[in-house]
């Protein structure tokens, strides 16, 4: 895993914005000095890579210029298996890889460095031929394994676990192993529910390397599928000159206003999470620009760097690429990607505007002013840079006419390609191929942990502990819909520590989705109960388990009586009564609730300490402290908490067009409340009463399922209280409103 940057004693002109003589580089040295020293911090969070310029370079960029190309023809017009698809998927990228990253940050020997690696990737590539010459004999012998293929599992296992300690750290290859080894060996000897009576080596062997299950499984095929293809598609995009159009854009926008520059940091980086999906890309790219005129307006370098680094994490929220996500939850729960990315994008909306309310409250108390007077308008920008959203339109549209993500995603390559012929510089050979080296190398990593992923998930299904481990949950929880919340968000946060956000939420919703979409459904379940609706073929259960009830379930009963009368049904009986009460669409989007439940709670490591590298890498742009920066991203990305408890709790996924507009009315204000709350600022200061009415209004705007007229009243607490707050701020220099005229 890459290294926590330290701290030094380098003074950062930033940190004293009075210190700088003059925004423009060139006119200040020290500015330069400070450059130098973010690249070296940032140089910290980066993974050790060979020069592009070395003889390793430039076989990974021919290499991944050749695999952009064999992989888009697998997902094009290609016709071979989906398991030597994976294995090709997985060879190639495991020598890209090898190259790409050094064994050690500093070898000794780099020659010999350059050797052993060259070696791992070759002998990858070896497994992956073994494979696909030799799967048929291995068949034919009725699975019976010889040397040559205990070497070649054996080998392709160590391999990627290799390639993934280099890449993430020790988490995951110590975690792969623990999970090989309790299904061959130690399991058996536990007791309990975690008892497994053991598969043999040979078995194990084979799920993992020769069948479709363990590295070439379900997460491999989502790897080599929507995964690159979205990557690749985002290089390209990248390579066209789409970032600088997106920062350009919300300057133009936002960058004008009272703490303009902190608006800027949240519209940039959920416009460029919506084409990269990576939250430390996101960071990296847009902070550059924003933290530093952050600072020039006014705000504290920490918050600058909270705000960015809780700005960039919602970017892997964010429709339509939403990292691998989406594209994951699209398999594990078999709803459409379209699907899930169109209810993705409203709570995704709302998460950006609470990191904008804290932007906001800050501004007033930090009296940030604009700093940008000479961004062109948004006229110009759109003139300039219009060509830029044809590609993502083209996307949409195809999605909605029907084609798999996977086609729309090639198509859209090529009117990337096509758009950028109507700018002033136009994609030559050299950029697509450079883009598609990039997409490759992009994916190198990604890939690798993907495939190694795949042996836990095999794990997890072949022993059934998925279900093992939602039972516990929901015993440790006490049947509790809320304090499991509260556990699978420790559980991400614990293994967020060491696992990239896509690796963790895999792992979390192979365990924790079927504990959340039981509770869920059984909350509407005993909602169905209270309204006296539930389904004729639904009472045939309880004529089992309860006939003196049945007169009771044709009428209405309290919540009290409800859990009586769901506490008769056996658990194994559950389930059934479930689906018998419930339609299968509405089931449909309780099962996409509790997914997004955990993928949400699984972007928390990236702000919350004591590892949190999205924090880290804008710390390192600011040259704050990397935990208090950790804390204060923490802070603003409360968001984070808050809507998965209303995808638990409301219909805000799967609900009615009118519930989940009104759902997101009343929490754009209850979010605003409760950061006026934890503040105790919104135009000005408010004091400990206007805190505790910001408190009970924001509780009152979110609080699931209260009737209309109370969330009216906690709105009118809430306005009156924020103009109350207009009267109490300092008085300071006339500058733009945010609501008002620019300068």
């Amino acid at each position: 895993m890459a290294s926590t940057p330290s701290t030094d004693s380098h003074s950062d002109p930033l940190d004293n914005p009075s210190s700088n003589p003059s925004s423009n580089p060139s006119s200040n040295p020290s500015s330069s000095l400070s450059a130098e020293e973010t690249q070296r911090k940032l140089k910290k969070l980066e993974l050790a890579q060979r020069s592009e310029n070395s003889l390793a370079g430039r076989a990974v960029y021919w290499l991944g210029i050749g695999f952009a190309l064999t992989h888009i023809y697998f997902n094009t017009l290609g016709t071979l298996s989906e398991l030597w698809v994976s294995a090709i998927h997985f060879g190639g990228f495991a020598l890209i890889c090898a190259l790409m990253v050094p064994i050690q940050k500093a070898p000794r020997s780099p020659k010999l460095a350059l050797a052993l690696d060259l070696l791992i990737g070759l002998t990858a590539v070896a497994c992956t031929l073994y494979l696909i010459l030799f799967e048929n004999a291995l068949y034919e012998r009725g699975v019976s394994f010889i040397a040559s293929d205990w070497v070649a599992s054996i080998l392709a296992i160590l391999i990627a676990l290799e390639l993934t300690r280099r890449t993430t750290g020790w988490f995951i290859p110590v975690l792969i192993l623990v999970a090989l080894s309790y299904v061959f060996w130690w399991g058996q000897y536990l007791g309990g529910i975690f008892n497994f009576p053991g598969l043999s080596f040979e078995t194990l062997m084979f799920r993992s390397f020769f069948s479709g299950e363990g590295m070439f499984g379900t997460i491999a095929r989502i790897s080599w599928t929507y995964v690159f293809m979205f990557i690749l598609f985002g290089a390209f995009l990248v390579k066209s000159g789409a970032g600088d159009f997106i920062v350009d854009l919300s300057r133009s926008i936002a960058g004008r206003f009272i703490g303009g520059p902190g608006f800027v940091a949240v519209f940039g980086s959920g416009l460029m999470g919506s084409v990269s999906g990576s939250a430390v890309a996101n960071t990296v790219s847009t902070g550059v620009i924003t933290i530093p005129l952050m600072r020039k307006a006014g705000f504290p370098a920490k918050f600058a760097a909270g705000v960015e680094a809780a700005a960039s994490t919602g970017g892997q929220l964010m429709p339509p690429v939403m990292g691998a996500g989406a594209f994951i939850m699209a398999s594990y729960t078999q709803i459409p990607y379209l699907e899930i990315i169109a209810y993705a994008a409203l709570p995704a909306l709302l998460y950006f505007l609470s990191v904008g309310f804290f932007v906001r409250i800050e501004a007033q108390r930090s009296h940030a002013q604009s700093v940008e007077v000479d961004v062109p308008s948004v006229l110009e920008v759109f003139k300039g840079g219009w060509h830029f959203l044809l590609p993502l339109v083209v996307l949409v549209g195809l999605l909605i006419y029907g084609f798999t993500p996977t086609y729309a995603a090639g198509i859209s390559i090529l009117a990337v390609i096509l758009a950028s012929w109507l700018s002033k510089h136009p994609m030559g050979f050299k950029d697509i191929l450079d883009a598609l080296a990039q997409g490759s190398k992009n994916m190198a990593t990604t890939a690798v942990l993907l495939v190694a992923i795949g042996l836990i998930v095999n794990v997890i299904s072949t022993t059934g502990i998925g279900n093992t481990f939602s039972l516990m949950v929901n015993e440790w929880a006490g049947g509790s819909l809320l304090m499991t919340l509260v556990l699978v968000a420790i559980a991400s946060l614990v293994l967020g520590m060491g696992l990239p956000v896509t690796a963790s939420y895999i792992v979390l919703g192979t365990l924790s989705a079927p504990a959340l979409y039981a509770l869920i459904s059984e909350a509407q379940l005993l909602q169905i109960l209270v309204d006296g609706s539930l389904p004729e073929a639904a009472r045939t259960i309880f004529m089992l388990v309860a006939p003196d009830q049945l007169g009771a379930l044709a009428a209405p009963m309290s919540s009290v009586e409800a859990e009586a009368l769901l506490a008769t049904v056996p658990t194994d009986l559950r389930s059934t009564l479930i689906e018998q009460a419930i339609d299968p669409v509405t089931l449909s989007m309780v099962l996409l609730s509790a997914h997004m439940i955990i993928f949400w709670l699984s972007q928390d490591s990236n702000v919350t300490p004591p590892v949190c590298l999205t924090a880290f890498a804008a710390a390192a742009i600011a040259g704050t402290p990397p935990m208090a920066t950790g804390m204060t991203a923490w802070k603003i990305a409360k968001g984070l908490y808050i809507i998965p408890v209303l995808f638990a709790y409301t219909g805000f996924i799967g609900g009615s067009v009118a519930e989940i507009v009104t759902i997101f009315f009343f929490s754009v204000f209850g979010i605003y409340a409760l950061a006026g709350f934890m503040e105790g600022y919104l135009e000005g200061p408010i004091g400990m009463l206007g805190r505790v009415l910001a408190l009970v209004s924001g509780l009152m705007l979110l609080w699931p399922n209260l009737p209309v007229w109370i969330q009216l009243i906690g709105l009118a607490m809430f306005v009156a209280l924020f103009i109350y707050s207009r009267s109490t701020r300092p008085v300071r220099d006339a500058a733009p409103d945010l609501a008002g005229a620019v300068k």
